[in-house]
């Protein structure tokens, strides 16, 4: 016998009503009430009409997410926990890949009468995606974005503070001759890491800067040590922009016979999943995949069924990992 949504209200000992408002996403629900009745669809197998749900509630059931790569762990990461929040709450996401802004709005599933809302995760020219969404009078959240703007909302991770730890970690290690390989523009988690590092420095009262510029490429942290390496004059630890730029770096100098971190200590950025598993393992700064996705969710449902107070900018907290490449300046 089909399982119905009774059958879902009887089980969670909840009414059809409160079933009914957890199907479609309704935010005046409890969230325990809403866990009991997810439970309860879960135990019976019950999967509400698609096309019927959106037709009760007048949307379309289906979130957009504008994203340039997916070749990145950590990006995965987050679109893996944002569907996952997605379909608890009876949505679809769809995903469009592409550096190019205006191909999101050009396909036809990102019109507006094809998607509820839209979200868009490390964006390289957001002020074109703000701009059209809000002609579109469509609600949106950004992640990972580049300008702090009051009037949209976003979620970020606090990257000077990653970039502080990151630095700080290596001062505490007895470390002074410090390179920081920043990441590019037009990325404000460049600017903010950087900004980390430098705070950082001059906090431990060291004025001497090594910054260099690099992009997040393994190719990019691989070529820069090479130039050092050819120059005889390396530094005794790095920050890395992210993990790929540090794996670039232990390349380098294990091809030349260098040992890590006897000979260099390596601080890398995201924690990407092959951060433990190379040897050494990789000391780095987590990001909070699981958190931002989380938290981009519950903000966009919120601006969707108009439960937000305004917008808001949701600032999480990133976390060093210490792993294998780093180690004090004398061991």
């Amino acid at each position: 016998m089909k399982v119905s949504i009774f059958d879902v209200a009887k089980k969670s000992g909840l009414s059809v009503v409160t079933v009914s408002r957890v199907i479609n996403g309704a935010g005046t629900v409890r969230e325990n009430n809403r866990q009991r009745v997810l439970q309860a669809m879960k135990e019976l197998d019950y999967h509400p009409n698609a096309a019927a749900r959106s037709l009760a509630r007048g949307k379309t059931g289906v979130i957009g997410l504008a994203i340039t790569t997916l070749n990145d762990t950590f990006f995965d990461a987050v679109v893996k926990e944002i569907n996952e929040r997605l379909a608890e709450s009876g949505y679809f996401l769809a995903l469009s890949i592409s550096n190019d802004v205006f191909s999101s709005f050009e396909n036809s599933l990102f019109q507006e009468d094809r998607v509820d809302g839209m979200m868009m995760l490390s964006p390289t020219n957001e002020e074109a995606y703000v701009k059209e969404l809000q002609r579109k009078k469509m609600p949106f959240v950004l992640m990972d974005n580049q300008h702090m703007d009051k009037a949209v909302s976003s979620v970020i991770v606090d990257n000077f503070k990653g970039g502080y730890e990151a630095t700080k970690h290596l001062i505490e290690l007895g470390h002074t001759e410090i390179a920081h390989i920043r990441g590019p523009e037009p990325f404000m988690s460049s600017r903010e890491r950087q900004r980390g590092y430098c705070q950082a420095m001059k906090d431990a009262g060291i004025s001497d800067l090594w910054i260099e510029q690099g992009q997040f490429a393994v190719a990019s942290g691989y070529e820069i040590a090479e130039r050092w390496l050819q120059a005889g004059k390396k530094p005794t630890a790095v920050f890395a922009a992210d993990d790929y730029v540090a794996f670039g770096i232990i390349d380098a100098f294990k091809n030349n016979g260098l040992q890590i971190p006897k000979d260099l200590s390596v601080v890398g950025y995201d924690d990407q999943i092959f951060a433990a598993e190379f040897r050494p393992k990789l000391t780095t700064v987590r990001q909070p995949s699981e958190k931002l996705g989380k938290a981009a969710v519950d903000e966009l449902l919120r601006l969707i069924d108009g439960t937000a107070e305004g917008h808001q900018t949701v600032v999480l907290e990133p976390e060093i990992v210490v792993r294998e490449t780093t180690a004090r300046i004398n061991s």
